[in-house]
């Protein structure tokens, strides 16, 4: 059976995404609130809508990958929303990274309109969406998500089945809680390394063979000894990914003394203008506390 697909965000992470599923055979109709970023998918055989209900109109299974929880709302319940034209059975699959407890609200709000909903929201950045890597933490009805993982396996290698709606979102806001404190951390133990006039670089190579490396070191670790900042996960996204996680933790009584520091340094980062950088520009705070300044 053929299966018609939607996509809703082709941004810097949705777009290879869409790409990636047309690679896969599927057609696309597509939306985006700024059309001209959808020349690249309609340039590839996508069809353009002018709304998201348009696009429910053609789509047994419609994508969505925008900023915040309000995007989410809108793209699905607005005046044009997907709800409008979405037919029974219709799945919606939000990439997005948003609230858990508002996703859960979603899904059962499109439950009563025979609509069927998956939050899967990705680690992995736009390398791992153009290569078509990225993790995937999905949660939902198993059987919907049978049904959609062919789809998944387009643009994705780690694709986990987390559990019921909301527990995907849960699973990305556990990882942006370990990103964001890693981060931190390699932040605190390379200005360290500096301030006590060690070789910041030899400091880095001799941790990354031991308990001590991992992905942050290697990646974000050269990154502030490079004085690198350019994007590859903005400071501005990662401080509305802590948001959420700090909401989150309010909401059920957790304590998060960790994160809550790491958001306070991005706070601090968005206030002086740093939201387009990398968040290993975390650094830059510690630096400053610590009375070292810019490299």
């Amino acid at each position: 059976m053929t299966i018609n697909i939607g996509f809703i965000g082709p941004g810097i992470m949705g777009r290879p995404m869409a790409l990636n599923l047309m690679k896969g055979g599927y057609k696309l109709w597509v939306y985006a609130r700024r059309p001209e970023t959808l020349q690249p998918l309609t340039a590839a055989g996508a069809t353009a809508c002018a709304t998201p209900a348009e696009v429910a109109g053609h789509a047994d299974v419609i994508f969505t990958i925008v900023g915040d929880t309000l995007d989410v709302q809108s793209v699905i319940f607005g005046e044009h929303g997907l709800i409008h034209k979405a037919r029974k059975g219709t799945v919606i699959v939000d990439m997005s990274t948003i609230s858990p407890t508002a996703t859960r609200d979603f899904a059962e709000r499109l439950a009563e309109k025979g609509i069927e909903m998956l939050d899967a929201p990705v680690s992995g950045g736009e390398t791992g969406a153009i290569n078509g890597t990225l993790s995937i933490m999905v949660g939902g009805k198993t059987a919907v998500f049978e049904r959609v993982k062919p789809l998944f396996e387009c643009m994705g290698k780690n694709i986990v089945h987390i559990g019921d709606n909301g527990a995907g979102q849960v699973a990305k806001a556990c990882n942006q809680i370990v990103v964001a404190v890693t981060i931190e951390a390699v932040a605190e133990a390379l200005t360290f390394a500096r301030k006590n006039g060690a070789d910041a670089a030899k400091v880095r190579e001799a941790l990354m063979g031991g308990f001590a490396g991992s992905k942050i070191m290697e990646v974000h670790g050269k990154r502030m000894l490079d004085n690198d900042f350019k994007p590859g996960f903005k400071v501005g996204l990662h401080q509305k990914d802590m948001r959420i996680v700090m909401e989150t933790a309010h909401q059920i009584g957790v304590a998060l003394p960790a994160a809550a520091m790491v958001t306070q340094h991005l706070n601090a980062l968005m206030g002086t203008g740093a939201a387009d950088l990398d968040s290993a520009a975390i650094v830059k705070v510690i630096e400053r506390m610590s009375g070292m300044g810019d490299k």
